[in-house]
């Protein structure tokens, strides 16, 4: 599980809309990390979760976007490679935090 503090005002990506946590009560962000996003993001809609958009592509693996029963965000993560790895050695979006 890896645990990530972005502040409110910040690009997610570049071009998207600034971070507003009116959704959420707090800046952290849960990133589940699974060996297989497809069937995860299929029993997370089974279980009540919403996919929020397509999965995305990233030098370090896949994503999607989901939201709980209550609007909560939160991301289903399939690494390849190094994982975050690549972004905290080759720039934007690197020092992400990590806890396992």
């Amino acid at each position: 599980m890896f645990l990530i503090e972005k502040p409110a005002g910040s690009a997610p990506a570049p071009g998207a809309p600034a971070r507003d946590y009116g959704r959420h009560w707090t800046p952290v962000h849960l990133d589940l990390v699974v060996d297989d996003l497809e069937a995860a993001v299929a029993r997370a809609v089974r279980a009540g979760a919403r996919a929020e958009g397509p999965v995305q592509a990233f030098a370090w693996g896949r994503m999607a976007l989901l939201a709980d029963p209550f609007g909560h965000g939160w991301c289903v993560i399939e690494f390849r490679g190094r994982g975050y790895d690549e972004l905290a050695e080759s720039g934007p979006g690197g020092g992400s935090s990590r806890t396992s």
